[in-house]
């Protein structure tokens, strides 16, 4: 693959959109298999809870929070117009019930009410956030008072190998991330390692971690 290339599969993971968009999706659900595994496991979703999703995709790990308990409401925001309509289309039974909405929105300003959340949570987005601080405070803004928020990323040492990642991607290791949370107001952050199977990248071999940092609001 060309430059070219690169940019155009780093601008679909940030934003998935098109033709390209809906295998972009699904091709997401295959390689963040088990990050997603890993972040819900960590999320430990429970009776009665109102959870939010910043960035679901396609909606393909939503069956994996809300059949816990049908009293655990879920919500799920992404700025892909495409991601949410595919969400919205393959969580139909869930929508009907009343236990999922999906909707589109920016992490910067999201349409919600203030304190409506028990646990927020976001997987592989933080690389694009272009204001983290913003996107905190909004986050905080609609957690209840000691609500959990739940981030997963691929550390940098692992990121930093990836050939697309030097178009538009933050990277974070452990330090970062608690450094991240500690500056924005979110107390008892602690970091969660967890293996993946190894991946191959242009005949290397890569080894392969979810870093999850889950905190709590001051």
């Amino acid at each position: 693959m060309n430059e070219e290339a690169f940019k155009s599969i780093a601008a679909q993971l940030r934003m998935p959109h098109g033709e390209y968009g809906l295998e972009v999706g699904e091709k997401m659900n295959e390689g963040n298999l088990h990050i997603n595994l890993n972040t819900i496991e960590t999320l430990d979703p429970k009776a009665n809870e109102n959870i939010l999703e910043i960035g679901m995709g396609n909606g393909f790990f939503v069956k994996h929070i809300l059949s816990v308990d049908q009293s655990i409401k879920y919500s799920g925001c992404d700025f892909s117009e495409l991601m949410v309509e595919q969400a919205n289309k393959r969580n139909d039974e869930f929508i009907k019930s009343g236990q999922a909405k999906f909707f589109l929105a920016n992490a910067d300003k999201l349409p919600l009410e203030d304190k409506t959340f028990d646990k927020v949570f976001t997987i592989n987005t933080l690389y694009f956030w272009e204001d983290p601080q913003t996107v905190l405070a909004e986050i905080r803004r609609v957690l209840k008072p000691n609500g959990e928020l739940t981030i997963a990323v691929r550390p940098k040492s692992l990121m930093q190998q990836y050939p697309f990642t030097k178009y538009g991607f933050n990277m974070f290791d452990k330090a970062d991330l608690l450094q991240l949370m500690s500056a924005n107001n979110f107390k008892s952050a602690e970091i969660i390692e967890k293996e993946e199977p190894d991946q191959e990248i242009n005949g290397v071999k890569l080894t392969v971690k979810t870093l999850i940092v889950r905190a709590k609001i001051q």
